[in-house]
């Protein structure tokens, strides 16, 4: 009697499609067996690229003159941890009672390029049906629905390609450009370090970007000079309510595009402010010296006997929506728990693997922000099963009664062409006896996808916006101010920190780059006597204000703001619509990005604080940068970098062939690897290394 084989990447995965196909199955080592059906399991990688001395012994020795190195047919190896286990595997795809063969691996690039190097090194017959099982979580539901559906194979031969050709691109960058680089710079990294033995240089198409990204961050900081500024203000008075107004020098200004300006709204002297006073209330200010925030506030308080007026030039006032956000992607949830719970990107994908194993969660490593129409028809049943989640069962039950979720599917939440593998992050409404057996931080991230899952079927929160300008003589002060009048999807933001910031959000008027925290929270009362406001009006002045401020240097990347960068091409885009246009276009994919940053920590190039997930580099990983500045300067590159991985996206969707990419590969590869041996600055990095040192050994 002829068996279907179910081959998946980990033991867990294996059992849960056993229990979905409800056989009689018996445990067997390495695999389980009915009478209808086996299933094994691949323990993630069994197979790998062979090292260049598998070609040649000589090839063990690192030389020049062996360089570059790019085999015309690559060898693959089983890894010897797992021969066991590749033995079971090979076995039981060439039994002769095995007709049909269901690849169950993970859906994805990597998922289909573990399979694929199995298949190759066990000779699988090609007579054999092969059927890929593709699904976005691991219910009984989608494993049968995978099953039922399953394609045939070479439906992802593009797919496999990519797999291979990404493969392929690691291998041959970090085979050549470290051997290279290390031949050539290694003893001066060394000697400077003052190490015995020439240094390993390791670098990489993505993790030498990712590197480079970091450093220049740091030198931006380093190389800082806080410029001071001085803002005026006005305080104004209505109906006992006082606000403040900030002073732009727009035109019609006397100081517009004067060189004493620093920018529209800051003088670069503090004589400057005190002029510009002196000038509204032609009077010398009698300045009250205070400090706020380890920053210097100068205040003239206007006498009762004074008249100071300002009247009102313009009033603007408007209702504005603010809509729930995308779902999440990978990339997202990685910056948000770094950010909220302080874990790296390594670690929020193991906890949201372990919750999709557990079938809480649909398919994590995915770069989609929305659904497909498809699941959209039947969402429903997500969000019902969600009542059985305390801490968001009264917002679920909410939506079902009021059917909110009925038109989702013409929404910006829904888009098929925003899908490549597999759609956003949202919990699959079960699972939950799981729920207990996870640890405080994992509840937590489950909570925050189910959080945002469930806000898009909230209407948009409201804010009453009001822009005012008033005028002292011929100058124009700006204030704007903005409440909630409804929450709307607030009311199931992810957590208190993420509502009160977008409550708070343009709460106040006049920032800059050192006081995005002085939010004021203004209440429905003050609101509502700023409504009252004509223009034409004049408002009495109450006191006139110089703040004191400096320009601030960029900010170092967390771990998640790093992942969120190196998922829009080098860029720190805050705008999700902006980052939604160049999808496709980022370093790396989501199922590597962690693992990328991990390496680069472990192999000291960079340092993370695992309490602020704060990242810097390390003087090994400036000096690596210096190194590859002087020689490959282009895998510091951050839209080349880029470009490679949108390439081997083409390839899977078959808009360029395999061969194609690959000659471009090879060609750049051999252009760099020569271009190196043909160098002879290594002497001459010294200065640099002996400018970096410095820093480093000041910090000591």
């Amino acid at each position: 009697m002829s068996k279907n084989l179910y081959i998946s990447e980990k033991p867990s995965v294996a059992q849960e499609f056993a229990k979905a196909l409800k056989e009689d199955f018996k445990k067997r080592d390495g695999y389980m067996e009915s009478d209808k059906s086996l299933v094994t399991w691949c323990v993630g990688h069994l197979v790998t690229m062979s090292y260049p001395e598998s070609y040649d012994a000589s090839l063990k020795r690192w030389s020049l003159e062996t360089l570059p190195f790019m085999p015309k047919d690559y060898r693959y190896e089983v890894i010897p941890a797992v021969a066991k286990q590749f033995a079971v595997v090979k076995g039981l795809l060439n039994r002769q009672d095995v007709d049909c063969i269901y690849v169950c691996t993970d859906s994805g690039r990597e998922g289909e390029y573990i399979y694929r190097l199995v298949d190759q090194l066990a000779e699988v017959p090609v007579n054999k049906e092969k059927r890929r099982v593709w699904i976005d979580s691991q219910t009984e539901d989608e494993i049968l629905r995978g099953i039922r559906e399953a394609k045939p194979l070479s439906a992802y031969n593009n797919l496999s390609a990519s797999a291979y050709l990404r493969a392929k691109e690691d291998y041959l960058m970090g085979i050549n450009f470290s051997r290279v680089l290390t031949l050539k710079y290694g003893q001066s990294v060394s000697n400077y370090l003052q190490g015995e033995k020439r240094a390993a240089i390791s670098v990489g198409r993505v993790m030498t970007c990712v590197l480079g990204m970091v450093v220049r961050r740091e030198r931006e900081i380093r190389d800082f000079v806080k410029t001071p500024f001085y803002r005026v203000l006005n305080t104004l008075e209505t109906s006992g309510k006082t606000f403040d107004g900030e002073f732009r020098a727009v035109e019609g200004s006397k100081y517009f595009n004067s060189s004493l300006l620093y920018k529209e709204n800051g003088f670069r002297e503090k004589e400057s402010a005190v002029k510009l006073i002196e000038e509204l209330l032609d009077r010398t200010p009698a300045l009250e010296e205070r400090q706020e925030n380890n920053k210097t506030v100068f205040t003239d308080t206007i006498t009762e006997a004074e008249t100071v007026n300002a009247e009102i030039t313009s009033i603007e006032k408007k209702k504005e929506n603010k809509n729930a956000p995308l779902l999440y992607n990978l990339a997202e949830l990685q910056n948000d728990c770094a950010r909220m719970f302080k874990i790296s990107p390594d670690e929020t994908l193991k906890i949201t693997q372990e919750l999709y194993e557990k079938k809480l969660v649909t398919y994590p490593r995915t770069d989609a922000r929305v659904l497909s129409t498809a699941v959209a028809k039947e969402i429903h049943k997500n969000i019902g099963g969600l009542r059985n989640y305390a801490m968001v069962r009264d917002y679920a039950a909410e939506i079902l009664e009021k059917g909110s979720f009925k038109n989702i599917a013409k929404t910006r939440y829904v888009n098929d062409k925003q899908i490549t593998d597999h759609y956003a992050i949202i919990p699959t409404g079960q699972g939950f006896q799981a729920l207990n057996s996870l640890n405080p931080t994992a509840g937590k991230v489950y909570e925050i996808i189910a959080r945002r899952f469930l806000s898009i079927f909230f209407p948009p929160a409201v804010y009453q916006k009001i822009s005012l300008t008033t005028k002292q003589k011929q100058e124009s002060f700006f204030s704007s101010f903005k409440v909630l009048l409804e929450e709307g999807y607030l009311k199931v933001a992810a957590n208190s920190f993420d509502k009160r910031k977008e409550q708070q959000a343009d709460a106040n008027q006049g920032k800059n780059e050192k006081e995005d925290s002085e939010d004021t929270d203004y209440g429905a009362d003050f609101m509502e006597a700023v409504k009252n406001l004509k223009k034409g009006m004049f408002l009495p002045v109450k006191a006139m204000t110089i703040r004191e401020g400096e320009t601030a240097p960029p900010k170092r990347y967390n771990s998640g703001s790093m992942i969120l960068a190196m998922e829009n091409a080098g860029q720190l885009i805050e705008d999700e619509e902006l980052r939604a246009q160049i999808k496709g276009s980022g370093i790396g994919t989501s199922a590597t990005r962690a693992e990328i940053l991990n390496k680069l920590v472990k192999i000291d190039y960079l340092a993370l604080n695992k309490k602020t997930q704060i990242i810097t580099p390390s003087l090994l990983g400036e000096m690596i940068y210096d190194v590859v500045n002087s020689s490959i300067k282009s895998l510091l590159n951050a839209e080349l970098t880029a470009s490679w991985e949108k390439g081997l996206t083409m390839v899977s969707g078959g808009e360029i062939s395999e061969e194609e990419y690959m000659g471009k590969l090879e060609g750049f590869v051999a252009r760099m690897t020569n271009g190196v041996k043909g160098l002879s600055n290594q002497y001459g990095l010294k200065q640099y290394f002996d400018e970096v040192s410095v820093y480093y050994k000041s910090k000591k």
